[in-house]
C-alpha cells in the first residue's frame, strides 16, 4: 500500500509539464528503468504489441465514465482489468423499486439517485398502461461500516450480445465466456456473490449509463436512511423509442412504445437524460471517487506473465478487439490466484494537454508560415523537456546526420533524467523493493515504459530541431555545421508523423473530444434571419453509450463509438 502511494506521489509531481507477439514484462532484476542498455538508441521503437500502454491507461481510467465507454470490453480497450476497493462508512446508495422492502435477494443500487430514479415503479398499479401511475420508491442506504467490493472496469453491466463487457466476470465465475448467457443478469450476480463469499466480498462496482454497485445481501452493511414514495412522470416505466427493434428493454416491464415527440416520450426522454447527465459528472479524472480503489491488488487481463495464452488472440488485432474470452484454463486460474493474494494521473496531467497543443501546431502549419511555426514548436519541445535538458547537454557538431545513431549521442542523459526522475527513488531503494507486491510491480514496469516512450518521441523530436537550427538556446553554428540545414517543412513533416504516432499509441481518453465543441448556446438555424430565441439550445458532448445505443451486429457504430453533441434540454436528441 505505501508503495502504491509513492507511485501516485511521483506521478502527482509530473503534473506540470504536459496527457508482432507481445513482449512479456521483464523480471524485476531486469525492468528497472535506469538500466544503462535501456538509454542508447533513440531511434529504437517499443514493440508495436507491448501492453505497458495499455496497463497505464487502464490504471489511468478507473472510475471513469468516458474512457470505459469507449472501449466497454473490460481495460481501456478490451477492459481487462480487476481491482479490490471499498465503499466508506457514510456513502449513500440508491436503489429503485416497486415497494419499500429492502430486497431479500442480491440487487443493484446506484451511486447517483438520478440512475435509481428510473426504476422506481407503484406495486399497486396493474396492467401495462401506467398513465395513471402515482408515483414511485427510491430506497436510499447508507453503509455502516466499510463495504468490501471488487470493480470490474469498462462498461461492465452492460448486456451487449458478444461485446465482451461481461467477460472478466464470467470468466471469473463460470470458467468460461458463453455467448448465450449475455443477458443472464440475475444467475451471474448470484454466483459472483457465492464466488465472493469466500473473500468476504459486499459486492461488485460496474458501469452502464453511470456507476452501480450490486450488493449481495442487503442485510449486512448498510441500512435504509429513507423509503421515499416520489413523485414521477407518467411514462416513467416506458422504453425509448429506439429504431432497433430486438434490443433488450430497460426496464424488465416496458409498456408499449410511444411516439418520439409526445408527452409520454419526452417524460421518458427527460428521465433518460439526466441518468447520462448523472454518468457524465463522472466522465473523466477523479471519475466517481465514492469507491476508494486499492491498487495494491490491481489485477490486469494485459499482464503477459499471468496471461500468456492471450498474447496471440490479440495479435494484429486493434484494441478494439481485444477480448478476455480467450484466456486458457492454467492461464485463468493465475488471474485467479493473482487476484486472491492481492502515479498513473500526473503523467496524464503533464503530457495531455502539451501534445494535443503540439498536435495542434503542427496540423495548422502551412509552407507560409513554416519558419516561425517551427521555433514555435521547437520551444515549447524545450519547454517539456526544460526540467531534464543538462548544462552540459549540446552537440559536438550541430547538423549532423540524423540517421547516425552518434548524432544523438549528446541527448541520451536528457532522455534518461526525463524517463527516470519520478520513480527513480523507489528503484533505489531496496526496502520499498522488498514491500512491493507483485501488482505494484506491474504498477511500476506501466510506469515506466509509457515515460520510457513518451520521453523518447519528445527528446528525439527536440534533437531534430536543435539540428536544424531552430532552437533558440541552442542556436546553429555555421563553423562547427557538419551538414546543410534541413528545410523546416520536411522537420515539421517528421515531428507531425512523430506526434500523430504516439498520440495514437498512448490513446488516453481526455483526447476524445466532440470537435467542434458543444456550445454553450448553439443557433439551430443559422442561416435564418430574425432567429427566435426559442431556437437556440444547448448542448453536451456525449459518447453513445448501452442501452441507447445498439441496433444490432450491423451496427458496427457501436464498436467505435465516437462522440457528438446532444440537446441539454427537450425536445431531446437521439441517443
Amino acid at each position: 500500500m505505501l508503495v502504491s502511494q509513492l507511485l501516485l506521489l511521483a506521478l502527482a509531481a509530473l503534473q506540470h509539464l504536459v496527457h508482432g507477439i507481445q513482449v512479456p514484462f521483464l523480471t524485476p532484476a531486469t525492468s528497472t528503468s535506469t538500466g544503462s542498455a535501456r538509454w542508447t538508441d533513440l531511434a529504437a521503437r517499443p514493440n508495436p504489441n507491448a501492453t505497458s500502454q495499455l496497463i497505464f491507461d487502464a490504471v489511468n481510467s478507473l472510475q471513469q465514465h468516458w474512457p470505459h465507454t469507449r472501449y466497454r470490453n473490460g481495460t481501456i480497450y478490451a477492459r481487462h482489468s480487476i481491482v479490490p476497493g471499498t465503499v466508506p462508512v457514510g456513502t449513500l446508495l440508491y436503489h429503485g423499486r416497486a415497494d419499500s422492502e429492502l430486497p431479500d435477494t442480491p440487487e443493484w443500487t446506484s451511486t447517483d439517485p438520478e440512475h435509481a430514479f428510473p426504476f422506481a415503479e407503484d406495486s399497486a398499479v396493474d396492467g401495462e398502461d401506467n398513465s395513471t401511475l402515482a408515483g414511485g420508491w427510491l430506497l436510499t442506504l447508507v453503509a455502516t461500516r466499510p463495504l468490501k467490493v471488487l470493480y470490474f472496469d469498462g462498461s461492465s453491466a452492460a448486456k451487449i450480445p458478444g461485446g465482451g463487457a461481461v467477460d472478466t466476470q464470467d470468466l471469473l465465475i463460470w470458467g468460461t465466456v458463453d455467448p448465450a448467457r449475455w443477458f443472464d443478469e440475475a444467475e451471474r450476480l448470484d454466483d459472483l456473490c457465492a464466488w465472493g463469499t469466500q473473500f468476504g466480498l459486499d459486492g461488485f462496482l460496474r458501469m452502464e449509463m453511470d456507476f452501480e454497485i450490486m450488493l449481495c445481501d442487503f442485510s449486512r452493511g448498510v441500512e435504509v436512511v429513507s423509503a421515499d414514495y416520489l413523485a414521477a412522470l407518467p411514462t416513467f416505466n416506458a422504453p425509448l423509442p429506439r429504431r432497433e427493434p430486438t434490443a433488450p428493454p430497460l426496464h424488465p416491464s416496458p409498456s408499449a412504445d410511444t411516439p418520439w415527440g409526445s408527452n409520454d416520450s419526452v417524460a421518458v426522454a427527460m428521465l433518460m437524460f439526466e441518468v447520462i447527465r448523472a454518468g457524465s459528472w463522472h466522465d473523466l479524472y477523479p471519475g466517481d471517487t465514492r469507491v476508494k480503489l486499492d491498487l495494491a491488488g490491481f489485477v490486469s487481463f494485459y499482464d503477459t506473465s499471468i496471461a500468456p495464452s492471450l498474447v496471440p488472440t490479440r495479435h494484429g488485432k486493434e484494441r478494439w478487439d481485444h477480448r478476455a474470452a480467450g484466456i486458457s484454463a492454467p492461464d485463468l486460474e493465475a488471474v485467479q490466484t493473482r487476484l486472491r493474494e492481492t502515479l498513473f494521473h500526473g503523467i496524464v496531467d503533464r503530457y495531455a494537454d502539451r501534445l494535443e497543443g503540439l498536435a495542434y501546431l503542427l496540423a495548422t502549419t502551412t509552407p507560409a508560415n513554416v519558419h516561425a511555426r517551427a521555433r514555435i514548436i521547437q520551444a515549447q519541445l524545450r519547454m517539456m523537456l526544460t526540467p531534464y535538458i543538462l548544462y552540459t547537454a549540446r552537440p559536438s557538431l550541430f547538423g549532423a546526420d540524423l540517421d547516425d545513431a552518434s548524432a544523438w549521442a549528446w541527448a541520451l542523459p536528457v532522455w534518461k533524467s526525463c524517463g527516470t526522475k519520478h520513480t527513480a527513488y523507489i528503484h533505489a531503494s531496496r526496502a520499498l523493493q522488498a514491500r512491493m507486491t507483485v501488482s505494484e510491480r506491474l504498477l511500476l514496469q506501466a510506469l515506466d515504459d509509457t515515460n520510457h516512450e513518451i520521453c523518447r518521441v519528445v527528446v528525439k523530436m527536440w534533437v531534430a530541431g536543435v539540428h536544424a537550427g531552430l532552437d533558440a538556446f541552442l542556436p546553429l553554428d555555421p563553423a562547427s555545421s557538419g551538414h546543410p540545414r534541413q528545410d523546416p517543412l520536411v522537420i515539421v513533416q517528421h515531428w507531425q508523423a512523430d506526434t500523430t504516432a504516439l498520440m495514437s499509441w498512448l490513446d488516453w481518453a481526455v483526447w476524445v473530444k466532440c470537435q467542434p465543441a458543444c456550445g454553450v448556446e448553439v443557433r439551430e438555424f443559422e442561416s435564418a434571419r430574425g432567429i427566435d430565441p426559442s431556437d437556440c439550445v444547448q448542448e453536451m458532448c456525449y459518447l453513445p453509450t448501452w442501452p441507447f445505443f445498439y441496433n444490432g451486429p450491423d451496427d458496427h457504430r457501436w464498436e467505435r463509438p465516437q462522440p457528438r453533441c446532444i440537446r441539454r434540454f427537450e425536445p431531446y436528441s437521439q441517443f
